[in-house]
């Protein structure tokens, strides 16, 4: 008898330390296991989103984009077109710049660039060097380019030349705005 109740005593505390290490492992494990599943079959995602372009999060970078000569300068407002600036294009550039501007103190962060894939008209490169001074002129890969967007863009790259988001032309500069002072919010970089 004494024998059985002595036995009793030890298999408590071995019972005992299961429970636990079961509800060690479940409270380690289980977020994981719920976050993925949840990310596998979309249950319980938000549907609302803070931003308000076209969110580039593949790893895309600038020579993904058919961009060459672009070396690492901070946050980076680009405007591309496979053409030679039309009208859009250059609303896009202007666009850009007064969006630099309205950063205030973190424009410092920010740089704002035009890439094409064809040339400038000279009355337009006069323009640009007059009136943007600080405007850098990259080229632009058109056949690249074209897998991406036909047409005007503006991307917002980050720091390390990865592509975060783009926009249409006709898009309202307060929203590519405050995107981009939400990134830079958010970011160490740059």
């Amino acid at each position: 008898m004494h024998q059985s109740l002595h036995l009793e005593q030890q298999a408590r505390p071995v019972g005992r330390g299961r429970l636990q290490l079961l509800l060690i492992l479940l409270v380690v494990i289980g977020p994981m296991v719920l976050a993925t599943a949840m990310y596998q079959w979309r249950f319980w995602v938000p549907e609302a989103r803070t931003f308000h372009g076209q969110l580039h999060g593949g790893g895309q970078t600038l020579a993904d984009l058919g961009v060459a000569g672009a070396e690492r300068a901070g946050w980076q407002l680009l405007v591309t077109d496979a053409g030679e600036c039309p009208v859009a294009c250059r609303e896009l550039v202007y666009l850009a710049r007064q969006i630099h501007i309205g950063l205030g103190r973190e424009a410092g962060r920010a740089s704002h660039a035009l890439a094409l894939g064809g040339s400038l008209d000279a009355a337009y490169a006069d323009q640009l060097a007059r009136e943007y001074p600080q405007l850098r002129q990259l080229v632009l890969d058109a056949t690249r380019y074209g897998r991406f967007s036909p047409g005007a863009r503006l991307w917002i790259v980050d720091p390390l030349g990865n592509l975060v988001l783009s926009y249409p032309q006709g898009v309202a500069g307060k929203a590519v705005l405050d995107d981009l002072r939400h990134l830079l919010k958010l970011s160490r970089l740059g």
